[in-house]
């Protein structure tokens, strides 16, 4: 028996629709269907949704998002809905979070690091549209072999930073409890800073790894896409010392 998509209208004779590929059972909203269907299986499906992809983004990350890039995109979870879900989480715990990089600072770059965290809090959002392309130059620049255009690496980085955002929420949440400046210096440069730069050479080098690369090569050309990074970071927070030196 023949149906209507309730879609783009197209004739249903199977279980989806030939011409956009929506259930042919899709049926009015309700309570159970919302908690059962929308959320459980949305969003906790092992086999896909949220805890798929934070498990594949932990366990095999390159491998897991160049395959997503290929075209194995059914089982992930929109990386642009879920860097949106871990910021807003980060601002929720926010106001509880003790201590930040300014308070760790000596006092004549306190008021300036203060400042700097003033502004990262207010717009994550910008820091990360401006944080993903500029990564993405770098490894557009190291693994030009790799043949990606400018947006699949925007997508690989996309995917890259949301376990970045992880460690910094963690770390965050472990601050509520811990007001000790050793502790919070462990936390930030020991935990955040060596994780995150660790993380990103295993992710570049798992997704890499099916070219022509000798191992040290690919090693090499891992490590120097988070290092230009943290070197143009480093660039651009010195000039910034240097004009809010001759503000303040």
């Amino acid at each position: 028996m023949s149906t209507d998509c309730l879609n783009c209208t197209a004739p249903v004779t199977n279980n989806y629709c030939a011409n956009c590929g929506q259930k042919s059972s899709t049926h009015r909203y309700s309570v159970k269907h919302f908690i059962v269907h929308d959320f459980v299986h949305g969003v906790w499906h092992v086999d896909k949704g949220i805890l798929f992809t934070l498990k594949a983004l932990f366990t095999r990350p390159g491998h897991s998002v160049r395959e997503y890039i290929q075209g194995k995109r059914v089982p992930f979870f929109s990386f642009i809905t879920l860097i949106l879900l871990i910021l807003t989480v980060s601002g929720l715990i926010a106001p509880y979070a003790h201590g930040g990089m300014s308070d760790l600072m000596p006092k004549e770059s306190k008021i300036m690091m203060n400042d700097l965290e003033k502004f990262i809090s207010h717009y994550p959002k910008l820091i990360l549209i401006i944080a993903i392309p500029v990564y993405s130059c770098f490894s557009l620049m190291w693994f030009r072999k790799a043949k990606l255009n400018f947006s699949e690496h925007l997508v690989l980085n996309s995917y890259r930073v949301i376990v970045e955002l992880i460690i910094g929420l963690l770390v965050s949440a472990l601050t509520i409890f811990y007001h000790n400046t050793q502790v919070l210096l462990f936390l930030y440069f020991g935990v955040m800073s060596i994780l995150g730069i660790v993380y990103s050479i295993w992710f570049y080098y798992q997704f890499f790894s099916v070219l022509n690369y000798s191992k040290i090569a690919l090693f090499l050309r891992s490590t120097l896409v988070p290092v230009s990074y943290n070197l143009l970071t480093l660039i651009v927070g010195i000039v910034y010392a240097i004009i809010a030196k001759n503000r303040f």
